[in-house]
């Protein structure tokens, strides 16, 4: 190497480094700007179909476990003009089963529980139906346990402990004999806690908190117990007869902290959606528990596993997820494994929706930016 060309050589590197930076940092600003166009198409939609209907809406988007979106819409409470933060509990409704589902397969990975046991091995106290019920009947809503009749929802009256609880539905007759019709049940979700305690030998809330809460790092999700002061906790809405915002009735959870008793936030949720996304916490056969459809037995699919809807979308992409629906909340839990990307939604208002169409438009709308992983050469 002549020394001339051992002088230009450091510059040469120097310019060569400084394209490369500059090339990465146009890749960089390029994807960061789609990012933002999807972020903004996404808020369009929340902004037209969903935020006109409630006081409070929260929204959080992740891929491949990584928070990508978040953000609150309106107020938490109206009176006090205070805004929606990314900490903001709302009631999740029915995405509580979701939860339930995974401290349910916990115990079967521990040999703990029997799914296609009679549920009397677990809880001898709740009355013989006439032909075995069991808990992954339960789980999959082909137990017979009858949902809410009339304004059962809206009770406002404690129980002590889940036993307790079973009083209000388990001497009434069963929707249709176990095993051969989907029939929705929060009621069902009960009596599956209950097996939960029986299991575990631990009262159910702590051993959620325990076992799935905690190990998940869902910081602000807790169950809605009434009476607990939480300045973070939205306050609760429905309409009047003018169609005015007002708060919705007081209601006591205690009875269905399974099937629908939790508070949590969109960034809480999607952090438990990415943790179902691949073996990891759950074992493999256990995200196929609770992702494959049950059917009855004709051999219908129900659309429906152990805790979550199972389907696909639009597209033909397949999903899992839930929804919620509760006094002064509503909720959606969308996973969407081709490219590990999870929404959630939640408001503070009895009976507003994103359609499914919206929800579904808006995984898409994060779908590209999901990288494949690189083969390993190993």
């Amino acid at each position: 190497m002549s020394p001339k060309t051992q002088r230009l050589l450091p510059l040469a590197i120097a310019v060569w480094l400084v394209l490369l930076v500059s090339t990465v940092c146009g890749q960089l600003s390029a994807a960061e700007a789609s990012l933002t166009n999807a972020i903004a198409q996404a808020r369009a939609i929340i902004l037209k179909e969903l935020a006109p209907k409630a006081p409070g809406v929260s929204v959080a988007v992740s891929i491949d476990g990584k928070l990508v979106w978040s953000e609150g819409f309106g107020y938490m409470d109206l009176a006090a003009k205070k805004p929606v933060t990314n900490t903001t509990k709302f009631r999740i409704g029915s995405i509580s089963k979701s939860l339930t589902s995974v401290g349910l397969a916990l115990l079967v990975e521990r040999g703990q529980i029997d799914l296609d046991a009679p549920v009397q091995k677990y809880v001898p106290s709740f009355p013989d139906k006439g032909a075995p019920i069991t808990t992954r009947q339960l789980a999959g809503h082909l137990g017979g346990i009858r949902h809410y009749l009339g304004r059962e929802s809206f009770r406002n009256q404690p129980f002590p402990n889940v036993l307790s609880g079973l009083a209000i539905f388990q001497n009434d007759p069963l929707v249709a004999p176990p095993g051969t019709k989907y029939s929705y049940s929060s009621y069902g979700w009960t009596l599956i806690s209950a097996v939960m305690e029986s299991a575990s030998q631990d009262d159910f809330l702590p051993y959620m908190e325990k076992n799935v809460i905690k190990p998940l790092r869902m910081t602000h999700t807790r169950a809605d117990q009434k009476g607990v002061i939480d300045p973070d906790c939205t306050k609760f809405y429905a309409n009047d007869l003018l169609g005015k915002y007002t708060l919705a009735p007081e209601v006591d959870q205690s009875y269905k902290w399974a099937g629908g008793g939790y508070l949590s936030t969109p960034e809480d949720l999607t952090r438990f959606g990415n943790a179902l996304l691949k073996p990891g916490f759950l074992k493999a056969n256990s995200l196929k528990l609770l992702f494959t459809s049950q059917k009855t037995p004709d051999g219908k699919t129900t659309g429906y596993g152990v805790g979550w809807f199972v389907g696909q979308d639009a597209e033909g992409h397949r999903i899992m997820m839930h929804t919620g629906g509760s006094v002064g909340g509503k909720s959606v839990l969308l996973l969407h494994p081709e490219t590990k990307t999870v929404l959630a939604l939640v408001s503070n208002h009895s009976t507003p929706t994103l359609p499914k169409k919206d929800r579904e438009a808006i995984v898409e709308l994060f779908a590209p930016f999901y990288t494949v992983p690189a083969a390993s050469n190993k």
